[in-house]
């Protein structure tokens, strides 16, 4: 346990920070599943829609930094694939 004064506010900044970044990661992660699961039952539309959501979830978490840049791009890249495999049937 932290001693100091200066310690003691460093662990609620971290606890806060850490919370405020699983919110974010635990909604890309809720939001790409539910994107494989349309393309897997074939919904072309759903799909459609729920990327731009995905993409916007994405791209703030980079932007507060919760992920990386090109985690990000990465990401994006790997859903577009999968979306665009539905599409091209």
């Amino acid at each position: 346990m932290p001693i100091t004064k200066s310690a003691k506010k460093a662990l609620r900044q971290s606890k806060r920070k850490r919370e405020h970044n699983l919110r974010y990661l635990r909604k890309i992660r809720y939001l790409i599943k539910s994107e494989k699961r349309l393309v897997e039952e074939g919904k072309k539309e759903e799909a459609l829609s729920l990327l731009s959501k995905v993409y916007k979830v994405i791209d703030k978490a980079a932007k507060e930094n919760v992920i990386k840049k090109n985690a990000a791009a990465r990401k994006k890249s790997k859903i577009a694939k999968l979306v665009n495999s539905i599409l091209n049937k």
